[in-house]
């Protein structure tokens, strides 16, 4: 990709070898050590970073190695973003296309595009080269990352979404995560790349303007924040939304958005701001809806109690395996909350706040579909009535990627009542038993209601 960069008496220097990132480290240091660093908060950052360009210029014609001029620009604006970017890392940041970039170790930099994994040759120049950076990421939210504080959460300008963890829990030496959020899908890209049919998405179109409280499902990488991200889109633009999250990922497009987001404990471990706090708040503000990133712990009872108290239409996500497990696994999240309620009584708290459950699976090869769309009809004898509207199955494989049929179970859900009281109508035909692909045919029968959970005295 790169000419060899070569000295008289060694073998070529590469772009991606160590002893390149070693050659920008020495000069990195070296520029570092010439900055007056008490003055800098007194320069326009565009007249600092061309002053920093011209004296690693400088050092860079000091140097020994015989760098021609295209070599000599990369070795310089590499020197730019060790100071002001992610080292190495910067020019994968600036891809659109890339959605996941994963650090295992110095010498071992992975992307993820289009689902699947590719390892890089961007590399490190050691395990200290890559610590600066983590450590870069941390301060900038008043962490630290050392054997005191050895895993941080951080969230990067443009909303990526960070996790580092270093020695001594790491054993492959500093690990860094980023997940990237450059890509805003649209509902047209999510029915151009086959995530889900037109006829999946007028239904939830229609659910959100009629106020139906959803619940998106999925394992990590399935999609859940871009389909949220969706959902979102179909609320009017009248309505007063707060948003709460870990990190903020999601961006509404309404106009009258408040976003809140936790907070860490700081360096004396005071401080902390958790979501229950935010969605107890959040209540105080007079909000038409409340979004939750991801519901992971005992704000599940907080919420619940806000969707069955005027607070119709909400959002979050859970990670799940199935839409059943979603229900097991929020029933699980309340008992975390420190009260002792009966079981049957949390059963029936969250099948009169949750209407439907929209779950997402990334598949073989790296496609993401919705699998299943499932009514939670109500609650009887101790158990969750619930039916499946719609679904995927996959057939087989075919290049490397699954592939299989979307189809409709032929069941009519109940909130189409809730629906028509909204003045939204659909067409007739569009629960009809049948399927949405042309491969091969997959018999589907229409779905019986199946009660989940053991049946309580």
């Amino acid at each position: 990709m790169y000419a060899a960069l070569k000295t008289s008496d060694e073998a070529p220097l590469r772009p991606f070898s160590q002893r390149f990132q070693k050659l920008k480290s020495d000069i990195h240091r070296q520029v570092v050590e010439m900055l007056d660093l008490s003055k800098l908060d007194q320069v326009k950052p565009e007249r600092l970073r061309r002053e920093i360009r011209e004296m690693a210029k400088e050092r860079t014609k000091a140097t020994p190695e015989l760098l021609n001029e295209a070599d000599r620009e990369r070795l310089i604006d590499e020197v730019l973003a060790e100071i002001f970017g992610l080292g190495p890392l910067e020019p994968l940041m600036k891809d659109p296309t890339i959605s996941d970039i994963l650090v295992n170790g110095p010498q071992q930099v992975f992307i993820e595009r289009n689902g699947r994994l590719e390892k890089t040759e961007y590399v490190f120049a050691d395990d200290q080269h890559l610590m600066q950076i983590i450590q870069r990421i941390a301060a900038r939210i008043g962490r630290r990352a050392d054997e005191m504080s050895p895993m941080v959460d951080a969230r990067l300008p443009d909303g990526s979404r960070v996790n580092a963890i270093v020695p001594p829990l790491s054993l492959e030496g500093p690990v860094l995560s980023i997940r990237r959020f450059g890509v805003r899908l649209k509902s047209e890209d999510v029915l151009a790349n086959a995530t889900m049919p037109a006829d999946f998405m007028e239904v939830l179109e229609a659910a959100v303007a009629a106020r139906t409280s959803i619940l998106v499902s999925g394992g990590t990488g399935s999609g859940k924040t871009t389909m949220l991200n969706i959902l979102s889109r179909f609320i009017p633009g009248d309505e007063r939304l707060v948003t709460i999250e870990d990190s903020a990922e999601l961006r509404l497009q309404q106009p009258h958005v408040i976003r809140l987001e936790t907070r860490p404990p700081n360096l004396e471990n005071l401080g902390e701001v958790k979501q229950r706090d935010l969605v107890r708040n959040s209540l105080r503000m007079r909000p038409d809806r409340i979004i939750i990133g991801e519901v992971r712990g005992a704000e599940a009872l907080d919420m619940l109690q806000a969707m069955n108290t005027g607070h119709e239409g909400s959002l979050t996500t859970i990670h799940a395996n199935d839409t059943r497990d979603a229900l097991a696994r929020l029933e699980m999240m309340v008992m975390m909350a420190g009260f002792e309620i009966p079981v049957p009584v949390i059963r029936q708290y969250i099948s009169s706040a949750i209407t439907l459950v929209v779950h997402l699976a990334r598949l073989k090869g790296g496609p993401r579909k919705v699998t299943k769309i499932t009514e939670v009809v109500g609650f009887r004898k101790g158990r969750y009535r619930v039916r499946d509207i719609f679904g995927f199955r996959q057939t087989g494989v075919r290049d490397g990627c699954a592939i299989g049929d979307f189809y409709a179970t032929g069941y009519e859900p109940r909130f189409l009542s809730r629906l028509h009281a909204s003045g939204i109508g659909l067409r007739a035909d569009l629960f009809e038993k049948r399927e949405f692909s042309d491969t091969e045919p997959v018999l589907v029968e229409v779905s019986e209601v199946v009660e989940v959970g053991e049946e309580l005295a």
